[in-house]
């Protein structure tokens, strides 16, 4: 799972985003090989390219989070703009002028690479007029984050010592701590949005803004000289004076107790005394006012492709039984003879299926680490140059988050990625899913995948640093299928994580169009998932008030996998013995993240290029 901000998506709705215990995968000591050769280009190509790098400049000036991201400095009048009126006209006007740039690029004289950048250009810019409309902006800027993914829990983070902003020397110490003065105009703006939301008759669910209020206290209740805002100050590199740290020390904590600490508690009181009481009881979607239409703008972005949730409901219900009937065979190699249902509460209570320490999992991890690193040659011809760590949550966020994450790294590898597991509440976590949960999240997953199109600077940077949550989380769902050929699963233990982990994805279609279009209730939603799989109480809580906070975003991950394994199987049968995997994984990563529709084609014109 990654975050919208990391992906570079700067319109739309909200997708989502640690220390290598036993050290660092090192992808470049994955015989990785060099880049792509960059493809020829037309001189159309070059008037296109041109039309990407001023679209792209312009929108870059409103998406500070997104360039700090990919590496870029701060923005600090930028950041202050965040969920303001000004903000959303400046985008809808960049958006016209790249479409009006669009029509003036003739796509028959572009090369083959560049009418797929086309093609992801013209569908993206459509998008965003879509969601730049005023009467959905009406709907979505007046819930400016919710408790899964908001700036509230993001942006400390993002500030902390080991977060996406350097701390290499004094000079980026000052300009962070512009950033983290900036902040409260950032909180202060939001109440304003969610004060509208309350005039409109547009807001949150009671169980998102509870939870948001718990976030928020969970961070207050860390004294400022501990808190992930002075993280840096408490670890100077040797790069900073020693004559300017005592200072510097002084700045962020009087900043992060008089300025930040305080917008923080106006927002909490907003959200208690006035927002709260207005709350919807209701969790999904639909009933909220205009909610309905929005599903289903939700759903076509989520997954590029234009579905009607009772079509997903049924495919996730199909995609259940199918997975079922395999989880009953691994049971009977676990030693257990009785029905599945029984299986699963056997699961949550038996010790041997649990971590006694965290650091059990951090030894896990870094064991499927190393396995990874000894197969990837088999099945990629191109590995990232960035390095992977692996660290769990930290403490302030570990018991809102989902099992585990990924953070990008740097395009120029001076960053590091990361995957996030998830250590609170020990007894709800399975050792079963370690294996799955690392290709998903770290290697070949997220990692390759990002990694990859962020280091080909052959590919206009929409492609580099963008995506959509078919293809992103799609891929990382394909990837966990490959550790059947990695020969993972062999083992029944670990065979019957990553079933478990399938149905958890299968289990989304039907949670998440319950939640949304049926009227479910939060209860329902977590009943269903406890029947259908062996998840833990914990994880099952966690992941349904996900979806309540973020809808259609669950869907992408099955319905991208399934594409990608579709593909897999058209390719494998009409290219027989010329099939080779390194090629079309080649194919499936060498454009970024692509819509499912044009993937298809891609991949299509590819099968066709090899029979020829």
């Amino acid at each position: 799972m990654v975050s919208y901000a990391q992906m570079g998506l700067t319109f739309g709705p909200m997708v989502t985003r640690r220390r290598f215990a036993a050290g660092a995968l090192a992808a470049a000591g994955m015989a990785a090989l060099p880049a792509r050769p960059a493809p020829a280009q037309t001189g159309e190509d070059a008037r296109l390219m041109v039309l990407f790098r001023t679209v792209a400049k312009a929108e870059d000036a409103l998406d500070p989070l997104g360039m700090i991201y990919r590496g870029g400095e701060p923005n600090v009048a930028a950041f202050r703009q965040l969920y303001t009126a000004a903000q959303e006209r400046a985008k809808r006007a960049v958006n016209v002028q790249a479409l009006a740039g669009l029509r003036r690029i003739d796509r028959r004289k572009l090369s083959p690479e560049r009418q797929i950048s086309y093609d992801i250009f013209l569908g993206d810019k459509r998008e965003n007029a879509a969601w730049l409309r005023p009467e959905v902006e009406a709907l979505n800027a007046v819930r400016p984050f919710n408790h899964f993914g908001g700036m509230h829990i993001e942006f400390p983070s993002l500030v902390a010592k080991d977060g996406s902003l350097p701390y290499t020397n004094e000079a980026e110490y000052t300009r962070n701590l512009a950033l983290i003065a900036a902040f409260p105009q950032v909180l202060d703006n939001a109440i304003v949005r969610f004060r509208q939301g309350l005039d409109s008759g547009v807001v949150e669910s009671r169980l998102t803004v509870t939870n948001m209020i718990g976030q928020i206290d969970a961070l207050l209740a860390q004294p400022p000289g501990t808190s992930p805002f002075t993280s840096a100050v408490r670890d100077f590199p040797a790069a900073v004076p020693e004559a300017s740290r005592a200072g510097l020390t002084a700045k962020y904590t009087a900043v992060t107790a008089s300025q930040v600490y305080p917008a923080y508690r106006r927002l909490r009181d907003f959200f208690a005394k006035d927002y709260l009481p207005a709350a919807r009881e209701q969790v999904g979607i639909s009933a909220m006012k205009g909610g309905g239409g929005l599903y289903r703008l939700q759903i076509a972005h989520h997954t590029t492709l234009r579905l009607e949730p009772d079509a997903v409901h049924r495919l996730g219900l199909s995609e259940v039984a199918r997975i079922q009937r395999d989880m009953i065979a691994v049971a009977r190699e676990l030693d257990y003879p009785g029905e599945l249902r029984g299986f699963f509460d056997y699961l949550r209570t038996a010790p041997r299926f649990h971590p006694k320490t965290r650091e059990e999992l951090a030894d896990g991890f870094a064991r499927v680490a190393k396995a990874v690193e000894l197969q990837a040659p088999k099945f990629f011809n191109h590995m990232p140059r960035s390095k992977l760590v692996i660290q769990p949550y930290p403490a302030y966020r570990e018991k809102y988050e989902a099992g585990g994450s990924y953070n990008q790294g740097a395009p120029d590898g001076s960053r590091p990625g990361v995957f996030f597991y998830n250590a609170y509440d020990l007894p709800s976590r399975f050792l079963t899913g370690i294996t799955t949960l690392f290709l998903h999240e770290g290697a070949p997953g997220h990692h390759f995948q990002i990694s990859l199109a962020q280091e080909d600077k052959s590919l206009p940077d929409f492609q580099r640093f963008g995506g959509n949550n078919a293809y992103v989380e799609g891929w990382a769902l394909y990837a966990e299928t490959l550790g059947y050929d990695m020969g993972f699963y062999h083992d029944p233990m670990q065979h019957w994580g990553t079933l478990d982990d399938e149905m958890l994805r299968a289990m989304r279609l039907v949670v998440d169009t319950g939640l949304h279009s049926k009227g479910w209730s939060r209860e329902q939603a977590i009943d269903y998932m406890l029947a259908n799989s062996g998840m833990g109480r914990s994880d099952a809580t966690a992941e349904v008030e996900r979806y309540i906070a973020w809808p259609g975003q669950a869907l992408g991950y099955k319905l991208g996998a399934l594409t990608i394994q579709r593909l897999k199987k058209k390719a494998q049968e009409q290219l027989a013995a010329r099939f080779d995997i390194r090629g079309f994984h080649d194919q499936v990563l060498g454009s970024g993240a692509l819509p499912l529709p044009i993937l298809e084609a891609k991949l299509d014109r590819w099968i066709a290029a090899q029979q020829a």
